[in-house]
């Protein structure tokens, strides 16, 4: 995003230096005419300048000349693609998509969109795609084989159980204390409740989501916490009757990252458009409009 280095090309006027003369030959010969060389050609071949201007440092460097080719997952799913159409730009990524590529200069027809399963886009090779956005999470691990841009989205902790729960209709981190939560083995969520909520009452960890539903139907547990992106799912598609209550303010930790080939030409050029989605405020009423006025899981304070 930041690291692009801007080329400059300097042309420079060469004059011819004269050689000494002795006093004899300046008696004896008559002054030799006074020359000055010709100026240099500029170098024509030089790589054109692209400072901070993505639309010129993408050109050239896409896997199909002229066109910005682009992956999501084989479906996509609500909020970040709606209708499994993200040609559409309706939904969080189909709209982060769009944008990055309008920066980089490829709007409609020159923009095309292929399916990838998740895993085979991590692994390395070759790819078909320019570059891939699928909630992936960027890791040291993934980034020995795959190239990520910067960050577009830092998943926030959020909160979410049964409609008529206790947690229902928390505005802040100090209406969450008096709570009994869940949360799954293994997360990042464990140490943030523990860590930042500090809940009154002890921590339940389940195993899996089986475990999670139960404990919420028998009243073992008032809410669960965990990152939107799971909690979303989750209330969607794996327990019946559950709502998201809200996300924590200033809680995301794991960032996603557009997916692009190792070392690809392209990642600087993706950065530049990020960044001008962050500098401009678009990316943030992207993630405003789809991540929390769509998915209504409102803001709850840090406070």
């Amino acid at each position: 995003m930041k690291r692009l280095a801007v080329a400059t090309i300097v042309g420079a006027l060469v004059l011819a230096a004269c050689g000494d003369d002795t006093e004899e030959s300046a008696a004896t010969e008559p002054p030799a005419a006074e020359t000055t060389a010709a100026p240099e050609t500029p170098d024509t071949t030089a790589a054109p300048e692209t400072g901070n201007d993505p639309v010129a440092c993408a050109e050239g460097n896409t896997i199909t000349d002229g066109v910005l080719t682009i992956a999501t997952g084989e479906p996509a799913f609500p909020p970040y693609v709606i209708d499994d159409a993200p040609e559409s730009g309706q939904g969080f990524e189909a709209a982060v998509a769009l944008a990055v590529a309008r920066e980089l200069g490829f709007e409609g027809d020159a923009v095309t969109w292929v399916r990838t399963a998740f895993d085979a886009a991590i692994a390395p090779g070759p790819k078909d795609f320019d570059f891939n956005l699928q909630q992936y999470t960027i890791t040291d691990e993934r980034k020995e084989v795959v190239d990520f841009s910067e960050g577009y989205y830092s998943a926030p902790q959020a909160v979410f159980g049964l409609a008529d729960s206790a947690a229902a209709g928390v505005t802040s981190v100090a209406d969450l204390k008096s709570l009994k939560f869940g949360v799954a083995a293994g997360t990042t969520s464990i140490a943030y409740v523990e860590d930042v909520i500090q809940p009154d009452q002890e921590l339940f960890v389940f195993p899996d989501t089986a475990a999670a539903k139960t404990a919420l139907e028998s009243n073992q547990i008032d809410a669960i916490v965990a990152d939107l992106p799971t909690a979303l799912f989750i209330t969607a598609v794996e327990i019946e009757g559950t709502t998201v209550f809200g996300q924590i303010e200033g809680s995301g930790t794991d960032e996603f990252g557009l997916l692009l080939a190792k070392d690809s030409p392209l990642t600087e050029c993706v950065n530049l458009a990020l960044q001008a989605l962050k500098d401009s405020g678009e990316l943030e009423t992207i993630t405003v409009e789809w991540m929390s006025e769509y998915t209504e899981a409102p803001i709850i304070s840090a406070e």
